[in-house]
């Protein structure tokens, strides 16, 4: 399959964006957007074994309605500050989701 295609073809459509991630946050839930345009995001699970990084994963994939395999963690696994990886979304669907986030 050619590039021109792929670019054409939703499946190979990713968004990447930024967020603050408070773990220990006492429930799993998406706070809102930053000024800045992150998105800030609370879980439950504490920031020990990755556990809080996986909450996280789901709460995204949950709240966009994609496979949890589509999203994944790009940077910031050890820190609050985090950078995540969706595949098969388009920008503006993230956008749609989350006014004032920036993709």
């Amino acid at each position: 399959m050619d590039s021109d295609h792929r670019r054409l073809d939703p499946s190979y459509a990713s968004a990447r964006f930024a967020v603050r991630l408070m773990p220990r946050g006492g429930t799993d839930r998406i706070d809102g957007i930053s000024e800045e345009g992150t998105l800030q995001a609370r879980v439950s699970a504490p920031a020990v074994g990755g556990a809080a990084n996986a909450a996280l994963l789901r709460l995204i994939a949950d709240e966009l309605d994609v496979p949890r395999t589509s999203v994944r963690l790009v940077a910031g696994a050890t820190g609050r500050h985090k950078l995540v990886m969706v595949d098969g979304l388009t920008p503006q669907a993230v956008t749609r989701r989350w006014p004032g986030i920036k993709v």
